[in-house]
Parts: C-alpha cells; structure tokens; sequence
C-alpha cells in the first residue's frame, strides 16, 4: 500500500505568526494518525521560522507513527536527529531566503560532505533520505553514498500543466525505475494536492508520499482528520 506522511510545518506556521501555544502540533499530529497516516513530517530549518527544537523533542514523546525529520546538512541541526533519533531524516536544500525548499539537493556535487552525515545518522538507526530531482545523476549519486531512500522533489511537476506536466511525471516515472533498479526506497512529495495527484500515483515503486501544505490548507474547511483521510482515499486508488 502506498503510504502517506503528513508534513505539518504549516500548523506551526500558524502558530508562530502569534508567537502563541496554539494551534497544538501534537493535537494535530494525533488526529493525522488517527485518520490513518502512517507518518509525521516535520522540517525544522535553521531559521526555525516553523518548527522549533522543542517541538521535534515534543513528538518524538507522542507520536504513535514514524517520524520524518526534514533538515539541512547543518552541524546543529544534525546534532538535533542524533540526539533525538527520528525514525527517518530527509535531507533537504535550504536557502534563508526561500519560502519553500526550491528544487532537489545536489548529492553528486556535495558526495564528501553529505557521505559522512549520512553514515552518522544511519549508524544511530536513522534511516536516511536525500530529496532529489528527478535526474540520473542525482539517483546515482544518493545510491552511491549509502543511502537508503531517495524523495522525488515532484515541485516541478506540481507547478506546470499540460504536455509540460507530463514531461515532468515521465522523468519522476524514470528516476523511480533507475532508483528501484539500484535497491532504493523511493518517496515522493511537494506541491501535491487533491487535484494533481491522480498521474502521480501511477508511477511505480512509491513507498509513501510527504503531502503537508495542501493538507493544511484543506483543513481550514473540513479539519484535519477529514483532509488526511480524503488524501488518504486518493492513495487507495492507486492499482
């Protein structure tokens, strides 16, 4: 069965436009898993301009599912995963200035930094995830350093439409075969909604889609255990 991780970055973006305690990640976590996500996403950036330090230590307690830490190769916010020893880390590009990570990590042109990080964390029983794009030399760049999981950045394809859209599912569809031939995991995610995700799910060999800020815009109408579960539904289509 295909899986679904919830990203709920953007319940903390609420939150930290007041500075306020609410609304409750854990609260909104609980009813994700409630609905049936089989993961949490959460991406604590250097800028913490969403989740903060205490609220990775915070889940971590309460979380019935797996967790997913998003997160740069940065000194301190790998000592954070280490210390807090997620289920799974996926490490991504961050730029200060981005309102959302823009494009896929470059792993065939930073093998040396990335490699020993990787190694660290999967000797702490992390297991690691690098998010590309959909390119050849990415994939063989990610199984080349040991790990274990790649994410397919579908950005590209979320955001274009028509013949230019289906050129961007091809190469995801194509990166997902080079990525299984080589014994990888294969995710994917960001940008996915409700509306563009059916061509999506027939790609093969996807383990679990990362799906957050189009879930936590549709709860602003239905709540959030409903929006999981509508987006859980979609995924059960998948032949």
């Amino acid at each position: 069965m295909l899986q679904l991780g919830v990203n709920i970055d953007h319940v903390a973006t609420l939150r930290q436009a007041r500075r306020t305690v609410y609304p409750s990640l854990a609260e909104a976590a609980a009813l994700c898993e409630r609905a049936g996500a089989q993961g949490i996403t959460i991406h604590l950036r250097e800028d913490r301009r969403h989740i903060q330090d205490a609220d990775v230590y915070a889940l971590r307690r309460t979380l019935t599912t797996r967790m997913n830490l998003e997160m740069a190769n940065h000194p301190d916010i790998v000592a954070v995963a280490l210390d807090v020893r997620p289920e799974e880390v996926c490490m991504v590009p961050e730029r200060r200035q981005e309102l959302t990570t823009e494009g896929g990590l470059d792993v065939a042109g930073q093998r040396d930094a990335l490699a020993p990080v990787v190694a660290a964390l999967r000797a702490a029983g992390i297991t690691v995830s690098l998010f590309i794009d959909p390119d050849a030399r990415q994939v063989d760049a990610a199984a080349a350093i040991g790990a274990p999981t790649i994410e397919l950045h579908t950005g590209a394809y979320a955001e274009h439409a028509g013949a230019a859209r289906e050129q961007e599912r091809a190469r995801l569809a194509d990166a997902a075969q080079r990525a299984h031939a080589l014994g990888l995991t294969v995710n994917a995610g960001h940008g996915l909604s409700l509306e563009n995700i059916d061509p999506i799910l027939a790609i093969p060999h996807l383990d679990t889609l990362n799906i957050g800020h189009s879930i936590v815009c549709r709860a602003l109408f239905v709540g959030i255990e409903q929006a999981t579960r509508e987006m859980l539904e979609k995924l059960q289509q998948r032949r």
